[in-house]
């Protein structure tokens, strides 16, 4: 596998003066731009906040307490947002399919230029639709932290210290990944 995926992870121990150039952040946007997308209807947008300015600012305010405590040293806040039309079951789950996509992708971006994301789902999606009037056929999914780590761990709270030096865990592949009917593993290359 590519190193920008083993390397990936979503940390929570942001460097809080950190900054993020509006090249970098515009880079990783780009990559969410250019993500595949079902029938060419993209539907996902972004709103961009800068840590310390209003946007930014409101976002964090409308994180869950998870988030609260650590999502504020990130860079720059991303909202993810997609459509939402339940009628339509189609365009609904495929919408959710490209914003994973877009998300993704803005991730590898970022790694590789090293910098840092934590995408969450923690945050109060009515108060979202609210404070940045999104209209009422989209949705917000994800708020995506964009940041680089604290290179000095003891700056970090306890409880972010132990969640990012934890190691990294999946299920194996012979759990995950089924041929020829549920439950019956792929044959996967050693």
């Amino acid at each position: 596998m590519h190193e920008l995926i083993t390397g990936r992870w979503s940390a929570r121990g942001y460097d809080p003066t950190a900054t993020i150039s509006t090249a970098d952040l515009t880079e990783i946007l780009q990559a969410g731009r250019w993500a595949a997308t079902w029938g060419k209807v993209q539907p996902v947008r972004f709103i961009v906040g800068v840590r310390g300015d209003v946007t930014f600012t409101a976002m964090t305010e409308l994180l869950t307490r998870g988030n609260k405590p650590w999502a504020p040293d990130a860079a720059a806040l991303i909202m993810v947002c997609t459509t939402d039309n339940p009628d339509d079951a189609k365009a609904h789950d495929y919408g959710a399919v490209d914003l994973g996509l877009a998300v993704a992708q803005m991730s590898i971006q970022a790694q590789a230029l090293g910098i840092n994301t934590h995408p969450m789902a923690g945050f109060d999606t009515a108060g979202a639709r609210a404070r940045f009037a999104l209209p009422e056929d989209s949705r917000a999914m994800v708020i995506l932290a964009v940041g680089r780590l604290s290179d000095d761990p003891s700056t970090l709270s306890p409880e972010v210290r132990e969640r990012d030096s934890a190691p990294r865990k999946r299920l194996p592949l012979n759990e995950i990944a089924f041929a020829e009917t549920w439950g019956q593993a792929f044959a996967a290359q050693p």
